[in-house]
């Protein structure tokens, strides 16, 4: 199996690190059980790589308060 390098900060290393099991997993093992996580699928079928992802992303919109409310959509939106 051919490995690569990534770019990421010392703090984000130190954040994986605390997730590792145990010193001996590899981070390549620690990132794909976080990517695990992600839903593939549901009752109606697979879901794609670009969903999965927007998934992803709308979770952490979520979590970091990137979101508006359903009523000021409406209101917006003239209904």
């Amino acid at each position: 199996m051919a490995y690569t390098t990534i770019q990421i900060s010392q703090q984000t290393r130190r954040k994986l690190s605390l997730l590792k099991n145990s010193q001996r997993e590899t981070y390549d093992e620690l990132l794909n059980k976080l990517l695990s996580m992600v839903p593939t699928g549901d009752d109606e079928g697979e879901y794609t790589d670009q969903f999965r992802a927007e998934l992803l992303s709308a979770k952490l919109d979520l979590k970091y308060g990137r979101v508006v409310e359903f009523e000021k959509v409406k209101k917006m939106a003239g209904f």
